[in-house]
């Protein structure tokens, strides 16, 4: 069987990046006090301002990463990979990526947030060598933790 494809998005899958981000991220509904911002993003407007580039399996997409640069960092907006796919090692990979965009545009590193309460998330952050930085508090209680990696702690790609 072949391997997924990663590929840079095109306006074509903007409904498909949508679905997936939506389906990805209901597991959290019943942990957050709102939705996850990914959940209500416009992402027309997101598409024309981020990159995306997404993992495509026989023609269905399974994976998504949204970035930006921002100021000398690239900014991790949003990671999801389909619930039926997760644990098989995607989301790494789609976060490898990431490190290999920062190398190539020069960043001084990767900046990302979560939800405080997303805690599985936070601690898969920490295996790929984030740190804490900051926390910032948003609506209905909602805190989030703003997580960095420097450059130096990227590793090359095989």
């Amino acid at each position: 069987m072949a391997e997924p494809i990663l590929r840079r998005a095109v306006a074509a899958d903007i409904p498909d990046i949508r679905a997936l981000t939506i389906r990805a991220y209901t597991k959290w509904l019943a942990v957050t006090p709102r939705p996850p911002r990914p959940m209500t993003a416009d992402y027309d407007h997101a598409f024309a301002a981020h990159r995306f580039d997404v993992l495509v399996d026989q023609g269905a997409l399974i994976g998504l990463i949204e970035t930006v640069p921002q100021d000398d960092e690239l900014l991790i907006v949003n990671v999801a990979v389909a619930p039926e796919q997760q644990g098989q090692g995607y989301g790494v990979l789609l976060m490898r990526h990431a490190e290999d965009l920062a190398r190539r545009i020069g960043t001084k590193g990767l900046r990302l947030y979560t939800n405080k309460l997303m805690t599985s998330n936070i601690a898969l952050y920490e295996r790929l060598g984030f740190v804490f930085d900051t926390e910032t508090y948003h609506d209905q209680g909602t805190v989030a933790v703003h997580m960095v990696k420097g450059v130096e702690g990227i590793r090359p790609l095989a």
